[in-house]
């Protein structure tokens, strides 16, 4: 079992002890995400698959929250921000943008691209190097960058 879900299961159990419901709210979705995949899969998770599902969940509530902002809706907005500080906690540090751009340069020289037409092999093969590290956003955009 994954120490990394041992540790949310604990999280949770001590939001509920504090009476913290918001956190014990987002940490009960959390869990029924990661039940979810257990169940429709037939398998035990590992800690890279927690964190690949709390990077989805962050994703998701990162969208939502900017349409929530969009549309004006604060009280949903700030439900939303809570639970990605929430999230986040359990997330690997997150590069800088310098630290984005240096791991980009070198995986740019290891796939030999020279032009926008390489963009796939240069996404390929960073979105196994980053994983959980950068957005793929981020590192699209960084990309591109470099190759402009």
């Amino acid at each position: 079992m994954s120490t990394l879900l041992d540790q949310i299961k604990n999280d949770m159990k001590e939001a509920m002890k504090a009476k913290e419901v918001q956190k014990r709210d987002a940490l009960r979705l959390l869990l029924s995400a990661f039940k979810q995949v257990e169940v429709d899969e037939r398998r035990e998770l590992s800690d890279e698959d927690v964190s690949k599902i709390i990077q989805k969940q962050l994703k998701q509530r990162q969208d939502s929250a900017a349409q929530f902002k969009e549309a004006g809706r604060e009280d949903l907005y700030e439900k939303e921000a809570a639970e990605i500080a929430i999230y986040s906690v359990y997330m690997p540090q997150q590069l800088d943008d310098a630290e984005l751009e240096a791991a980009l340069k070198s995986i740019i020289a290891q796939v030999g691209a020279e032009s926008m037409r390489d963009i796939g092999k240069i996404m390929g093969a960073a979105s196994k190097t980053l994983s959980g590290k950068a957005d793929g956003k981020r590192i699209n955009e960084c990309a591109k960058k470099l190759l402009a």
